[in-house]
């Protein structure tokens, strides 16, 4: 989508429960709506040029009790954002998204500014996961970026990882984490800029895109809480907690936002094992 947009009022689709009274906040920031030759919108449907309702399409995360919080999966060439504190399982959920992808057939790229290669996939493979031999069949490529290079990508338009990209036919990327990238830029509106850039490169490659960013969830945070420039371009927000409690430490996961369907509005529990992530059913409570 051209910039054209940024701070304009556009067009929307009517919604389920859109009513303004209830105080959503999709219509008190500036985002972007991204609306192809179709008619296919950021929203649960939307309505073609010749005023068809068309149904947008999902895919499955791969994450254990995930899918049915969200709406049934993952919009396809959406950007959803992990925001967890360190020990949060933000690396595994990710890595949990590609080896979903790898075993339907569809290529996928792990872009690190922190991991070393050796040491993930050692971790990756006490869960289950020989990401070696996914490398070798080209449905995982691993690429470690200095935040610097990934200025330089900007600055090129792709560079490096739109080759890989091109090459290996990626369908899902995992950049982990935004965090490094952010302290890249001191200056708010250039900072804003360049993650705006970064989201056209994404959506130029029709890629499926993971974020994970470093923050501690608070609960009841809202959106605008989260300590990074693109909290209102990404299509979702699910944060990690790893709290501590009288009986030790919690996990728990919560959606804060995923545009255009109707999600979860519970902390649940979820336990990292053998086979990566699996969600409870179970509320917990972290205070």
């Amino acid at each position: 989508m051209g910039k054209k947009n940024i701070g304009k009022k556009v067009g929307r689709p009517k919604m389920k429960n859109a009513n303004p009274k209830q105080g959503k906040p999709v219509h008190k920031h500036r985002i972007k709506i991204r609306e192809d030759s179709k008619g296919k919108v950021g929203g649960k449907r939307g309505k073609g040029n010749k005023g068809k309702t068309q149904k947008i399409s999902m895919i499955p995360s791969g994450i254990h009790g995930l899918d049915g919080l969200i709406g049934g999966g993952i919009q396809k060439d959406s950007v959803v954002l992990f925001v967890g504190g360190a020990g949060s399982g933000k690396t595994v959920f990710a890595t949990q998204f590609l080896v979903e992808g790898a075993k339907r057939g569809e290529p996928g790229v792990f872009i690190t500014f922190e991991e070393k290669k050796s040491r993930f996939y050692s971790e990756m493979q006490a869960l289950g996961w020989n990401l070696a031999e996914l490398e070798k069949k080209k449905l995982f490529t691993f690429i470690e970026y200095t935040p610097e290079q990934v200025r330089k990508m900007l600055e090129e338009g792709g560079g490096e990882i739109e080759v890989a990209i091109e090459e290996m036919k990626a369908k899902r990327i995992v950049i982990d984490s935004i965090s490094s990238f952010a302290l890249l830029f001191e200056n708010e509106l250039v900072k804003r800029e360049a993650a705006l850039s970064l989201f056209e490169l994404l959506r130029k490659w029709n890629v499926t895109t993971l974020l994970t960013l470093e923050e501690e969830p608070v609960i009841g945070m809202a959106v605008e809480h989260i300590a990074s420039p693109i909290e209102f371009e990404v299509d979702g927000i699910i944060l990690l907690y790893f709290a501590r409690t009288n009986a030790g430490r919690v996990r728990g996961l919560e959606v804060l936002k995923m545009r255009g369907v109707q999600h979860s509005r519970q902390i649940l529990g979820f336990e990292i094992g053998k086979g990566g992530v699996k969600i409870s059913k179970k509320v917990v409570r972290l205070k």
